[in-house]
């Protein structure tokens, strides 16, 4: 390694770096191979400890290491650095951020004179896309070393406070369905992270504090915050005008994405939190066709993310639209972002889904995030070991929910306010569940109030709803509930786009009688199925009236409303007469 990087202390050798798919991660190209690859790049000479790149800063591309050698190495906010590897010639250097030009999440550094081919971020998707076996090998070693950087156990954020902080599982979620490597330090057991609380003053309502790789130390931040501090979002896209602008990233906007990335429009996608929506919550999905063992959504998402990102799609996570100009002064539909900025785009296809219900229960909003879940994923698991567990709510998504739970939990109490589970689950699931000891069903019932100590939950109070006056109570520490979600589509207030009554969002010829414009916008053409009653804005997914409230469903209707895209923007297109 170089002698310019110093070696972690203890918290860093906590790292294992083992690469059980060594020859995937880190292939090593034939010199035919890299003769195919130099029309791509640019030559790129270092000399010895020169950087290539940096934790934290945009990186340029993939390198292609012609001569010498490039040490990787990890760093974090705390001073910690750890070797990774080192690449010699015939391997390329990058990971899968550098797909669309994302911020480095390593150090790499020059042993020797290197020289190097550069291939920037667009170029390398040219060479995905013209070189489709060599593409394919280098895909899977971009996607495998993110892998082994988010196992690797250092790098990336350092997040400090108590494993059972609340906040702490928001933040780590929030990290971990975004792909974002990090690591947790427990200042009652790591002397690092205790001096730094003791540093910042910091008190139980600043925890966690997030140690950023560059230095930046922040007080239990918002995902806005901390992705703003990371590098996830930047602030060029207002400047571009993209083709389709997709609002939501579940597996109907993924699905657009990549479809519509694919067919070479351009496409931005938007989301406020993470890809996958709430698909990718989902600890198991057994039935969607071609995955007979199945595969948690977390996987199939960021398989579909990935995906977008090889054709193209720029992916805008996490970034909320607050609103939908659909006035088209100059042509373009605008949409407005919580942080001020205006995009503009010259369609837009609506999947932004639904958002978790919060039902009427006492207290509610007090324990939401702390010890009150919405959905369930290793980490909330983690917090669940030998204690019992309430999960309301009687879908699939409960039902896979209460399955995963009951394998780290001591019993899983399953409140459903109807009288069984077979109207609203799949078979496969009530038979798991019933075949599970340490799930028990409770039917005709629903929690009305919860309580606490410290900020934290420690009871969940529920009734019969066939002896409403009868009040129980159970001592319980993490409530997760189920039940159901309400269409995301405040956003699209104003802009003339018509909802069914329940909220969900009016398509094709149903929506365009419901809303009487017959002799309005859509006069003398015909509607596509996906379109909604304002020209060039299309729904797909759960957030559409009428949709199939199925994964399979939603990914179909992605791929659907592709064709429908290039209509409209083809009609868009021509002089006018």
């Amino acid at each position: 390694m170089s002698a310019d990087t110093t070696t972690a202390g203890p918290a860093a050798g906590q790292a294992s770096f083992a690469f059980p798919r060594h020859e995937q991660t880190f292939p090593t190209l034939t010199s035919y191979e890299i003769e195919r690859m130099r029309r791509f790049g640019e030559l790129r000479r270092f000399g010895h400890g020169e950087a290539l790149f940096e934790t934290g800063k945009p990186g340029p591309g993939m390198f292609v290491v012609l001569s010498g050698h490039v040490a990787i190495t990890l760093r974090d906010g705390l001073g910690h650095v750890t070797p990774v590897i080192d690449q010699c010639v015939g391997q390329f250097v990058a990971e899968i951020g550098q797909l669309s030009g994302r911020v480095a999440l390593v150090d790499g550094h020059a042993e020797g004179d290197v020289e190097t081919l550069l291939i920037p971020p667009d170029r390398l998707r040219a060479l995905l896309m013209a070189e489709a076996d060599l593409g394919e090998r280098i895909m899977r070693a971009l996607v495998l070393r993110r892998v082994s950087l988010i196992q690797g156990g250092v790098g990336g954020p350092v997040l400090i406070g108590p494993a059972s902080l609340g906040d702490m599982a928001r933040l780590q979620n929030f990290l971990t369905r975004n792909g974002q490597p990090h690591h947790l330090l427990d200042p009652e057991n790591d002397k690092d992270a205790a001096d730094l609380v003791e540093r910042y003053s910091a008190a139980r309502s600043d925890l966690p504090l997030v140690v950023c790789p560059d230095g930046t130390v922040l007080r239990n931040p918002s995902e806005t915050s901390l992705a703003l501090a990371m590098g996830m979002i930047t602030n060029h896209a207002h400047d571009k005008l993209y083709d389709v602008a997709v609002v939501g990233s579940g597996p109907a906007g993924l699905a657009t994405a990549v479809y519509a990335a694919s067919e070479g429009l351009s496409v931005a996608v938007f989301d406020s939190r993470a890809f996958g929506g709430q698909a990718g919550a989902s600890a198991r999905i057994e039935n969607y066709l071609g995955f007979p063992t199945g595969i948690s959504g977390q996987a199939l998402a960021g398989r579909a993310y990935n995906q977008a990102q090889k054709f193209g799609a720029e992916m805008l996570i996490p970034v909320s639209i607050r609103s939908l100009d659909c006035t088209k002064p100059d042509g373009l539909f605008a949409l407005a972002t919580e942080c001020g900025q205006s995009l503009k785009a010259k369609s837009v296809v609506v999947a932004s889904g639904a958002r978790y219900r919060r039902p009427e229960i006492e207290n509610l909003d007090a324990y939401e995030g702390r010890g009150v879940w919405y959905w369930a994923s290793p980490i909330e698991a983690k917090l669940c070991v030998d204690q019992d567990v309430v999960l309301v709510g009687g879908g699939n998504s409960a039902g896979q929910a209460a399955v995963f739970l009951s394998g780290h939990a001591r019993k899983v109490y399953m409140i459903i306010r109807g009288g069984g589970l077979g109207a609203s689950m799949s078979h496969y699931l009530i038979e798991r569940i019933e075949a599970t000891d340490n799930i028990e069903l409770i039917f005709n019932a629903e929690v009305v109030g919860l309580e606490g100590e410290d900020a934290s939950l420690r009871r969940v109070r529920w009734r019969s709803r066939l002896a409403p006056d009868e009040v129980q109570t159970l001592d319980i520490r993490n409530l997760f509930l189920f039940v159901g979600a309400d269409p995301a589509t405040g956003w699209l207030e104003g802009c003339g786009v018509k909802v069914d009554r329940a909220g969900f969002v009016l398509t094709g010829v149903q929506g365009s009688v419901q809303a009487g414009v017959q002799g309005g916008q859509n006069a003398d053409r015909p509607v596509p199925f996906l379109e909604t009653t304002v020209p060039g804005v299309f729904a797909v997914g759960d957030v559409r009236s009428g949709s199939v409230k199925r994964v399979g469903g939603a990914i179909g209707e992605g791929a659907q409303v592709v064709a429908a895209l290039h209509g409209f923007l083809a009609d868009g297109s021509k002089p006018a007469l």
